[in-house]
């Protein structure tokens, strides 16, 4: 009777993992179709909606790698492939901003993924209207999502990326100064820094014309650029 019960304990397990895996049962995890965020223009608002639908049908697994941003991230596809890693996933979402991915960092949490990679910001200073928020607000917020990350999921290892420079003149200075904040709060027990836009910024200030396609994003050559730059990690021993 004993070797029974032994052998069906795995059984039971693996029921239990694929129920906690069930979509319709983790819908609560996710932002809710009618949250609106400040910053978000009117496209990137219905690109999020969508996005986190799709999310739903394919939820994290635990463990995983997450790549989390906006469609800077989004642009790097399979992340897997690119640097040679199994369990990696995209979370960039075209047009999200700070507030988002605050939003919805509760799939993160629940999933408790190995190691997170963040870059976002962009979006959040790209009109520069008299309503958009200073640098201080968007480093604050990127803090913030460290900070509540950490706090659900302890063991992540978070990177913070730099914001990328921008071929806009009028960003230049509220970049440097965001990713100023990000640089002097760091603290090794809350994340790790990565500087991603001393790789992509030319001696303007700018972005450089060889690793971009317009005045934001990536091409191939960029891809490429990142993914070096980011290599080393993914060769440290495993945990």
């Amino acid at each position: 009777m004993k070797k029974l019960i032994f052998l069906l304990i795995p059984i039971i397990s693996f029921a239990q993992e694929d129920s906690l895996k069930n979509t319709s049962a983790l819908d609560y995890l996710y932002p809710k179709k009618d949250l609106v965020f400040q910053y978000q223009d009117e496209w990137g608002k219905g690109n999020y909606k969508k996005l986190i639908e799709e999310f739903k049908k394919q939820p994290l697994d635990f463990g995983d790698i997450v790549f989390l941003g906006n469609s800077i991230t989004a642009g790097g596809k399979d992340w897997s492939e690119r640097l040679n890693e199994p369990n990696i996933k995209n979370r960039g979402i075209g047009g999200d901003v700070t507030e988002g991915v605050l939003a919805r960092l509760d799939e993160l949490i629940y999933f408790k993924p190995r190691t997170v990679f963040l870059l976002i910001g962009i979006n959040d200073l790209w009109n520069l209207t008299p309503d958009n928020p200073p640098a201080e607000y968007v480093g604050e917020n990127i803090l913030k999502i460290a900070q509540k990350i950490k706090a659900g999921s302890p063991k992540t290892k978070i990177y913070i990326q730099t914001i990328l420079p921008n071929k806009r003149v009028v960003l230049r200075e509220k970049i440097k100064a965001v990713n100023q904040i990000i640089k002097t709060n760091q603290t090794e027990s809350l994340y790790s820094l990565i500087d991603l836009y001393s790789v992509f910024v030319d001696d303007d200030g700018l972005l450089k014309n060889d690793l971009s396609i317009d005045e934001t994003h990536l091409n191939e050559q960029g891809y490429h650029a990142w993914v070096k730059f980011i290599q080393p990690i993914f060769i440290l021993p495993k945990r």
